[in-house]
């Protein structure tokens, strides 16, 4: 269960009032919230994503925040006094998508939005303003994500002038100012009729193609696609969001987006003829994990619709541990206020990799929020596990113990899944105490790996289970 911390914060708008924000070794150090006059079609949404830059030449930090009508350039030099320093409108001005990542000292700015295009921006005339060097529907006119990887910019959802549509489709960025077509996935793989969400890696390209699932594809020198591995039925299986992927190659992390409420999925990725499901992570069932990140080799930094940011140590991948959060609407949290507002809205994105080690966070109603997560990356990985779950024997055959330690008392759902996210049983167990212990039949079983969850109004735990002859 969350705890709250009554914090003072600096509302960068038109006034500074203090607010209460449920949170955990994740504190805050500011607030802006610079669009006032425009929101997404009378539903209070202003703000979409964000990223950041650090320019090497002056040891600057800086925020890029997306908006419904553009995108804003924030200083967070000082954390405690972001300064917007310029604005670039957007092609469109009712957008509610809009993406954007750096190469060099260019920002890339799309959105998946009617009459848009792609827009790159020189930021090296910061802290005194930006330069727009492109701003052209010659390449397309829409594109859900981007991502650069070496001197490549990998587009998702690519809609071009006219109608015709890419999955995915790769530029060189030779040129920064200029990109230039290699690919399009279409080309090679036809039957992926769209990829919503990109991480690559070197020449590895782990793409989120919604319903269908993860699909890992090789980027040929040649500039040609090959197929490396799918991973396609899963626990909890959804709409394929987002991935990111640990430094060392091994272990990757994915969210769901729809239906909301699904676990984030943590994958073992080191055998791509054996991609391995780990263990899952929800911070609230009924909150909706957006966009994983990774940082260093081990804290997955993930922002969840309305539930803020979260960080989990997923150094044992069988195990992630959490290590802190933040909510951005200070309404969820203890309140337990989810169902009284839209399923879509609070924390879009997060970017964890300033060299200050600040967090930056966009709040699709409340704009960027500037974090410390000092505390959360160096609490102890044993700190704050109130909800756990612990199987003897594991493996099992006949009758399997359970032990489940968490703050909820009550009516609880111990759910059993097979591997391929088919739920086996739904049990309800009545816990009285902190520690329920309870013995439960799985001889019927077949003999292969489940997952165990248990369920409740503020607890989600789960476990791995391994039924043997």
């Amino acid at each position: 269960m969350k705890k709250s911390l009554t914090l003072s914060f600096l509302f960068v708008a038109l006034f500074s009032i203090a607010q209460t924000y449920p949170s955990y070794n994740i504190s805050l150090l500011s607030n802006i919230a610079p669009e006032t006059t425009n929101n997404w079609y009378g539903t209070g949404t202003k703000y979409a994503s964000c990223y950041g830059w650090h320019n090497p030449v002056d040891n600057k930090e800086y925020a890029i925040l997306g908006t419904t009508k553009g995108n804003y350039f924030i200083e967070v030099t000082d954390p405690s006094v972001p300064v917007v320093r310029d604005y670039v409108v957007g092609a469109a001005q009712n957008s509610l998508w809009r993406e954007m990542k750096t190469y060099q000292n260019y920002a890339y700015l799309v959105s998946d939005d009617n009459n848009n295009r792609l827009q790159i921006v020189d930021m090296s005339y910061l802290p005194d303003s930006v330069h727009v060097v492109y701003n052209s529907n010659a390449l397309f006119t829409k594109a859900h994500t981007v991502f650069v990887e070496g001197d490549k910019l990998y587009c998702g959802g690519v809609t071009k002038v006219g109608g015709s549509k890419f999955s995915m489709a790769v530029y060189s960025l030779a040129n920064p100012e200029s990109p230039v077509l290699l690919r399009s996935l279409n080309q090679d793989y036809a039957s992926v009729n769209y990829v919503h969400d990109m991480f690559v890696r070197n020449d590895t390209v782990y793409a989120s193609t919604g319903d269908p699932g993860l699909f890992i594809f090789k980027f040929n020198s040649n500039n040609t696609f090959t197929l490396l591995a799918d991973y396609t039925n899963y626990l909890d299986v959804g709409y394929n969001h987002s991935s990111y992927l640990t430094p060392d190659s091994k272990t990757m992390v994915f969210c769901d987006e729809v239906p909301t409420g699904l676990a984030v999925k943590v994958l073992d990725v080191s055998d791509f003829g054996n991609l391995t499901l780990t263990d899952t992570i929800n911070s609230h069932e009924e909150a909706t994990a957006h966009n994983p990140y990774i940082m260093d080799n081990y804290h997955a930094v993930i922002s969840y619709y309305q539930d803020g940011v979260y960080i989990y140590d997923v150094s044992d991948p069988n195990n992630a541990v959490l290590k802190g959060f933040f909510d951005t609407d200070p309404t969820h949290g203890d309140n337990d206020n989810y169902a009284a507002n839209p399923a879509y809205r609070g924390c879009w994105a997060a970017y964890p990799f300033l060299p200050s080690g600040n967090l930056l966070v966009s709040d699709m109603q409340r704009g960027l929020f500037v974090l410390n997560m000092n505390t959360a990356l160096n609490a102890p990985s044993t700190v704050h596990q109130e909800n756990f779950i612990r199987l003897y024997p594991n493996p099992a055959s006949g009758f399997l113990n359970i032990v489940a330690s968490t703050e909820e008392t009550g009516e609880l759902s111990l759910i059993i899944y097979d591997i391929a996210g088919k739920k086996i049983s739904n049990k309800q167990v009545h816990k009285t105490e902190s520690v329920m212990n309870v013995s439960v039949d799985v001889s019927d079983l077949a003999k292969g790996t489940y997952f165990i969850k248990l369920m409740g109004r503020d607890v989600l735990a789960s476990s791995k289970l391994i039924i043997i002859d």
